[in-house]
């Protein structure tokens, strides 16, 4: 699905694009809509970018086990290479 934005809605918000979608994700993240891993691939920066962007906006990064062991499996596979 494409969404398309106007660049006077752009202009605006005073936003570039990448900030929107930033935005987009935080806020899909906030309302539970996505998880961390995919907000951050969302808004197309790192995760520890998008933890970034969660803490200097007061909203709590809900780090729970599953999420520990799937940085676990992710760490694991990168021990192998």
């Amino acid at each position: 699905m494409s969404v398309v934005i106007s660049d006077d809605i752009l202009e605006a918000a005073r936003l570039t694009p990448a900030e929107l979608k930033l935005e987009i994700a935080v806020l899909l993240f906030r309302k539970g809509g996505l998880t961390l891993a995919q907000a951050s691939r969302f808004s197309e920066v790192s995760r520890i970018e998008f933890q970034c962007a969660l803490t200097s906006r007061g909203i709590p990064i809900n780090y729970g086990i599953s999420e520990f062991e799937a940085d676990l499996k992710v760490l694991d596979q990168q021990e192998q290479w």
